[in-house]
Parts: C-alpha cells; structure tokens; sequence
C-alpha cells in the first residue's frame, strides 16, 4: 500500500521581495527561498507549500493579505491558468527593469566576464497584439478552472481549442480571446472552433491518438498577409473540403489557407507534407524595404516590430564598412544575413533546417542580393577547420542561436575562425552568459544591449558584441 503523503503546511502573511527565474515570485521564510507564480515584490500572502526541499519551497498564493504598490491589473480573462503572459500584473517599466536585471544576473553569476555597463533595455512600443505567430490544440478533455468546478455545475461540452496547461500534456485550456496577437487571429480561431461543434466534428483525444481536429497554427506580417494551417490527424476528406471552404468564404483575409495530415505520435509538422488549399505557400514580412518569405516551417521572429530594432541592434554592433566577410551562424531563414548584406562584401549563412536554408535563398533572390551564401547541416558538423579554410577566415561573426545556445564544438570552431567581432544573439542570458565564458580566453565583452520582444513574460533577448583581446 502506497504510504500517505503528508500535507505540506499553510505560510501566513509571507512578504513577496523579488523575482526569480522563469517569473516566478520570491519570499524569503526562515532562510530558505520560497518560490511562488503570480505575485509581485510588495504583495503580503499565504501561501500553501506544494513542494519542499531542503534548500527552497515551491507554493502558491491561496490569499492576499496585502497587494504591492508595483500591481496592476491583469487584463486577460485567461490570465493565471493558460500559463502565458505570467507578468501581466507588473506594470511594464517594472517588467523591463526585472529583465534587465536577469541579463545583468546571468552575465555575472555565469559569465564570471567582464563587463562594460550595460545599455538600458530596449522596450517594445506594443505591448500588446504583438505576435505574429500562434499554434492551439484542439482537445476533447477541456481543462476546468477552480470557479468551474467549485460550482458544482454539470459541464456537457468538453471539447476546447487553446493553450495546453503548463504541465497538463492532454489538457486545454478553452481560449476566449487571447492579447498576443491581432484580434483577427481570436475571430478565425473561434469561428473554427464553433463551426467544427456546429457540425460535430471530433477534437484530438491526446492519450488515445483518435479524433479528426489537431492544431491549428495562425501567422500574419506587418503588411497584411495571413496564414492559417489547419491539422487534422484522420484523414477525412468530405469533412475537411466542408471546412476549408467555409474559411475561404468567411474570411478572403487569409492569403495562405494549408492543411496538413498529421497522424504521428507528436504535433512537429516539420516532417509532415504540407498542402496549399487556397492562395499561396506562404506569406511576406517586410523590413527595410527588405521582403521576406514566410512559409509553413520557417522560423522568424514572432514579434516584427522588435524584430526589426533587434537586427538594428546586431548590425550596429558588426560594426560593418563593405569589406568584410560575415558569418551568420544559425541563419534561419537568412533575416539577419539579408538585412545585413549590403553593408558586408560577403555574407555566409548556416543553418540546420534545410527548408529554412532554401527560404534564405529565396530570399536573397527576391530582394536582389548576390552576395550570401547558405548552407545546411548541423553547426557542429558544418562550422569545422576545413569549412572556414574553404570559405575564408570571417572578419565578424554573427551567431544567433536556440535557447539551448551554442555546443562547445562551434565555440572551439569560433575560436578556430579567430574574427575580430562577434555578434551574440541570444533568446537566453544564462545560455549566452556560459558561452561567452568560454569564449573569454580570447575575446573581451565590448557592449551589452538588452531587447524586450516578449512583453508580459520573464523572456527577453540580449545582444552582446565582443572584440578580439
């Protein structure tokens, strides 16, 4: 018989003093740090203990006593339960100073480098209907929020289209509207959901793999143009053609209408065919005169505007005259190695994600560049010795990587590369912060920019130049 876990104790009148990592809320209760979500500095609260180690706890608030001066209201129906947008309480410039002081956290403690003073964080001007990227699952197993299930109310309908909760894999959370992107995206969304219940269309039972609906992904671009990717995992073709043509006829918004077949284990559609319905492949972002292609698996950047001042940021560090030759290390879809172009004598993209390399092709060859160059395969693998002695010695290098940010190979082939300037980009200050402190040996932090791209979130993008010592 499985013994009994014992109930973790109830903490009265805890005063919340700071933010941690991953957003979360921090008290202090007899020397041990006590992790908590949604509270912010100055809030006095009980907490009930959910997890308890010998060196900190995790809770939650189920009382405040007090709220903090530093509130304020959240305006999202869906906040504290979807998971996103952890911060919306913090009035924003107390969202900007936090994240400037993670970058500042992460350099120090991780880096252990030198640094210069860094440079206040870029805001966004949007704060909201920023993105231009969503993905929703559809599911038959509706999360139900603690009014919903104090009120002792009988719930018939349990079919949802939304955000998994955090931790939930087969539960969702049922989106009303959500702030993050034009409320264009909340219409097409609901307009689907409410048709596929009209008609009796099955949604996604994650546990069992059965069911007709799967996602949905929505993408837009500055300039107007809309995506919509519906996945289905059967394949039923009269109840697919009866939906696709419902979307064509409500809204002629969407310029790129796919649908994808997807009946593996997982929802990643990057192995998956992808088929065009109505219009085109894909959809164009803009950027300084600069076109870009979009398509169903490309990467780009999920905020435009701060895309734009983020790359500002990067070319004004690279520090460029005409002359050089640059590396673009994980290219993507060649953004940075394009927008960059014309100010280098050659520009060389590498990128894992062959579909991504071919769009910065295209890209290239759509705004009239001929002087990059993209090539495919792993970092590790494609970055060695015989690369660069191949393609010649960079004078700057701009590197770009995923959260998990770079493998200790491409820092070794960096160095090996030996260029003036690196330009770091990163999604992730503790990543970044360990990889500059390899890099340390041979390069000095030079500037430190800091760039907000997610508002209402603890995320946030840096930029960091180093120079050869």
């Amino acid at each position: 018989m499985a013994r009994k876990r014992k109930q973790l104790p109830l903490l009265e009148s805890v005063l919340i003093t700071d933010v941690a990592a991953e957003g979360k809320a921090i008290a202090k209760v007899d020397g041990m740090a006590l992790f908590v979500p949604y509270a912010v500095p100055g809030d006095v609260v009980d907490i009930q203990l959910t997890r308890k180690k010998h060196s900190y706890a995790e809770g939650r608030v189920v009382r405040f006593e007090k709220y903090s001066e530093n509130r304020t209201i959240p305006f999202c129906n869906h906040f504290g339960v979807c998971g996103g947008c952890k911060w919306q309480q913090l009035p924003y410039k107390e969202q900007l100073k936090y994240k400037q002081q993670q970058v500042l956290d992460s350099l120090t403690r991780i880096g252990k480098v030198e640094l210069p003073e860094i440079t206040p964080i870029l805001g966004a001007p949007q704060t909201t209907f920023y993105r231009n990227k969503l993905e929703f699952t559809f599911s038959n197993k509706r999360w139900l929020t603690e009014e919903e299930i104090s009120s002792d109310k009988q719930f018939a309908e349990m079919n949802a289209l939304g955000f998994h909760i955090p931790g939930m894999f087969d539960k969702v959370l049922d989106i009303d509207k959500c702030w993050l992107m034009d409320d264009l995206a909340n219409q097409i969304r609901n307009s689907i959901r409410s048709f596929c219940l009209e008609q009796g269309y099955s949604f996604f039972d994650l546990r069992n793999q059965q069911g007709l609906m799967r996602t949905l992904m929505i993408r837009n671009s500055s300039i107007g143009e809309w995506m919509v990717i519906v996945v289905f995992y059967e394949d039923d073709r009269e109840k697919r053609e009866k939906l696709m043509g419902y979307l064509v006829a409500e809204y002629p918004q969407i310029t790129s209408l796919l649908y994808i077949i997807n009946q593996k284990a997982n929802d990643t559609i990057t192995d998956q065919e992808v088929v065009t319905w109505r219009g085109k492949d894909h959809i164009f972002e803009e950027m300084e005169g600069l076109r870009f292609k979009i398509g169903p698996k490309s990467f780009y950047q999920t905020n435009s505007e701060q895309a734009y001042h983020l790359y500002g940021v990067a070319r004004s560090f690279a520090q460029l005259t005409g002359d050089e030759l640059v590396y673009d290390l994980y290219t993507g879809t060649g953004t940075i190695a394009n927008f960059v172009a014309r100010n280098a004598r050659e520009v060389i993209g590498i990128e894992y994600v062959e579909e991504a390399i071919e769009d910065a092709r295209v890209n290239s060859q759509i705004n009239g560049i001929e002087n990059t160059r993209f090539y495919a395969g792993d970092m590790k693998d494609v970055l060695t010795a015989e690369f660069i002695a191949a393609h010649g010695h960079p004078d700057v290098i701009i590197t770009d990587p995923p959260r998990a940010g770079m493998h200790e190979d491409v820092v070794n082939a960096i160095l090996l590369a030996a260029p003036e300037r690196i330009v770091y980009v990163s999604c992730n200050p503790a990543t970044q912060a360990r990889d500059l402190n390899l890099l340390d040996c041979n390069y000095k932090v030079i500037r430190v920019q800091p760039v907000d791209m997610f508002p209402h979130t603890h995320h946030v993008e840096n930029v960091v130049l180093l120079e050869k010592r």
